[in-house]
């Protein structure tokens, strides 16, 4: 049998295994196309929780094609397979070796990289030969190493990724790589479904928390325990402590009901309308552009979402002030713009920062696909975030005042 390009599993630091979230993950650009699709599973054995969430992710249309890892057998997969149903079983096809295989709209290493660069670089080279053209390769690397598969992932990733995520609740954490080769079509990004993101965590089935809130309620905490231990008379430590709670509850991100209407475009953040506006942006293109401006007070969901489905074409930040972002004068704050690339033309969002918001997170590379809907940065601390639609295909349906809900207020309608 031939060992498949993402075997090498384990180094001086231990085996790294994959485990339900990591999988999940891992499977993310499967799970979420909604168009019948090839995809192509390397490395997986009958107890690979990666293969039991490809199995899960399919639709009825899909076509899965399993390669198994080094030490397990083809038959050991055809069992496991047919022991899944006739649905499953016709709809997944394991081969012998890596060689039998067909190029593939998504491609999954279910075995992690924890090789030498030189070793990530010809495994990826090896996988890339099977995607078909705009197509996704999806691999797993350990968090905690300086050299190796991981520093060559995230060199590649620079090159040509959709995205990169970060899976704490992994044992040892990982990060997964989403690389594409070749460009993808914006059309696509139409049948896609909102990607799964492990920034986000759960804590009921309706809401979330960003791992920035984590991170902050973590700090919080820290710093009352430290309080506590340093000065055992004082109340001092209640004050980090007490505050923990509602820095995580800033960062909270609510599932959202994204409207399945093709022309609907979505707001972009929850918050107050305050202008919706014709205008000229050179930066852009030329043409007029009709912006809806959205304020988002501290009390606001702060995630951000694509309005409509497209492709990131661009992405920069332009220099500016902290001025109170209910003002005019906000209009010249630091703000970074995301463009996309749309059936319907172009269209702009801007993350602008406001008197106490000073960090913007955006997530989505250059050349990543976001569905209508799908998360993909945040701005903390009170902020206003724009969406620009060309002013010629749009109708607006909101006006100042109004309240709007980022991913499920329609805010404006193709025309």
């Amino acid at each position: 049998m031939t060992q498949s390009p993402a075997v090498r599993t384990s180094g001086a630091s231990g085996p790294v295994r994959i485990g339900e979230r990591a999988a999940r993950t891992l499977v993310t650009e499967l799970a979420r196309r909604n168009d019948p699709k090839a995809a192509l599973l390397v490395g997986a054995a009958p107890e690979s929780p990666v293969l039991a969430a490809a199995i899960e992710g399919l639709l009825p249309g899909d076509r899965l094609t399993v390669v198994p890892a080094e030490g397990s057998s083809a038959a050991a997969l055809r069992e496991h397979v047919s022991a899944q149903g006739r649905w499953v079983a016709d709809r997944v096809r394991v081969v012998d070796t890596l060689a039998e295989a067909d190029a593939a709209e998504v491609v999954i290493a279910a075995e992690p990289f924890t090789g030498t660069a030189d070793e990530a670089r010809v495994a990826v080279d090896g996988l890339s030969k099977y995607l078909s053209d705009g197509a996704v390769l999806s691999v797993a690397a350990p968090l905690f190493r300086t050299e190796g598969a991981g520093t060559e992932l995230d060199r590649q990733g620079m090159l040509h990724g959709v995205r990169t995520d970060l899976v704490l609740r992994n044992s040892p954490p990982v990060r997964v790589h989403h690389l594409r080769f070749t460009p993808a079509s914006a059309a696509v990004a139409a049948r896609l479904a909102p990607a799964y993101r492990p920034s986000s965590v759960p804590l009921t089935r309706s809401m979330h928390i960003d791992s920035n809130g984590v991170a902050a309620a973590g700090i919080s905490l820290g710093l009352a325990a430290l309080a506590r231990v340093t000065r055992p008379k004082s109340k001092l430590w209640l004050l980090p402590a007490l505050a923990a709670a509602p820095v995580a509850a800033f960062f909270r991100d609510p599932e959202r009901d994204v409207p399945e209407d093709p022309s609907a475009v979505v707001a972009a953040a929850d918050g107050q309308v305050l202008s919706v506006q014709r205008l000229h942006d050179e930066r852009f293109g030329e043409g007029e552009w009709l912006r809806v401006a959205v304020f988002l007070s501290v009390l606001d969901v702060h995630v951000n979402r694509a309005p409509v489905a497209g492709k990131v074409v661009d992405y920069f930040v332009a220099d500016g002030g902290f001025v109170n972002a209910m003002k005019p004068d906000a209009e010249h704050n630091v703000a970074a713009y995301t463009m996309l690339e749309t059936e319907h033309g172009p269209v702009v969002v801007a993350q602008r920062t406001g008197l106490i918001a000073r960090r913007i997170v955006q997530r989505a590379p250059v050349g990543a696909l976001l569905a209508k809907g799908e998360r993909f940065g945040l701005i903390r601390f009170g902020s206003r975030t724009d969406v620009y639609l060309p002013a010629e295909a749009a109708e607006p349906l909101v006006g100042p005042g109004d309240k709007v809900v980022g991913g499920s207020t329609v805010i404006a309608r193709w025309v």
